[in-house]
């Protein structure tokens, strides 16, 4: 007995550890950014908020959030819908090439973020000496390159949640009369719930934050509140980054506790 409760209180202790060891850049990063003192020293002289009122203050910075917040919910809808349509097709149906276009779809996950930004781009000026239209001077490649994040995330995420469904429910509904849309429509789109969810909250956040694949394809006067952070580090190294980054922690940490209250996100992630 005493045997098994020294396992149980090494077992939460390793957890502790592990989450402690997860949780801490965001603990420093929040910590730094309370720092009274433009230099990063500890212990700091002492602590304030006017690095938060800084982030307000730079015109850079509120530019490129509503930028990223535009692209990341464009990019969100149009990776979720063409997500449940991919997923519904790949799940329900049987075709030739079903699962070379499944792993197609997820392809992205595997390729890092500064490929294909780099492959986009190579394209996207290849586009512009054919036809004469340059898509990397307005959001157009951007919002591209975003949905290309995006949908990988909604198929992956839509394909669980299809997966743990009872087709039971589905039958019995096409046996007493239902068509297929209307068997779609209220009874598998409903249940569909979850995964949609998480796929739009989930896609928002990887377009929103995403620094790799948008350094290369913003347009001018269209710069993403990422690539403003990175811009503003050259030339300063005050805490108002830290500031920056406790802002944005917060607004996921708010959307996955808003979305977790609705949804269980557990069930298909």
């Amino acid at each position: 007995m005493e045997s098994q409760l020294h396992q149980k209180l090494s077992f939460k202790i390793m957890v502790a550890i592990i989450y402690l060891f997860g949780l801490l850049p965001v603990i420093s990063v929040t910590y730094v950014s309370f720092f009274d003192s433009q230099f990063l020293s500890f212990p700091p002289p002492g602590y304030t908020l006017k690095w938060f009122a800084n982030v307000f203050q730079q015109a850079d910075f509120v530019d490129g959030f509503i930028t990223s917040t535009e692209v990341a919910f464009l990019a969100s809808l149009i990776g979720v819908v063409s997500g449940i349509l991919a997923s519904v097709a790949i799940v329900y149906f049987e075709f030739p090439g079903r699962d070379a276009m499944k792993s197609l779809l997820l392809a992205p996950l595997l390729v890092p973020g500064i490929v294909i930004g780099t492959a986009l781009y190579i394209y996207f000026i290849q586009i512009a000496q054919i036809t004469g239209f340059n898509a990397t001077m307005s959001m157009t490649a951007l919002l591209v390159a975003h949905v290309t994040l995006t949908i990988p995330w909604s198929v992956r995420l839509i394909v669980a949640s299809l997966g743990m469904l009872d087709r039971s429910v589905e039958e019995a509904a096409r046996n007493l009369g239902a068509s297929a849309w209307t068997t779609f429509y209220r009874i598998t789109l409903p249940r569909m719930r979850s995964g949609i969810v998480a796929a739009g909250l989930f896609s928002f956040v990887i377009s929103f934050e995403n620094l790799e694949v948008s350094v290369l394809l913003v347009s001018p006067g269209h710069t993403t509140l990422p690539i403003a952070m990175l811009q503003y580090l050259e030339w300063d190294m005050d805490p108002t980054l830290a500031a920056a980054s406790t802002v944005q922690i917060i607004i996921i940490g708010a959307l996955l506790l808003i979305s977790d209250r609705f949804v269980k996100l557990s069930q298909v992630v």
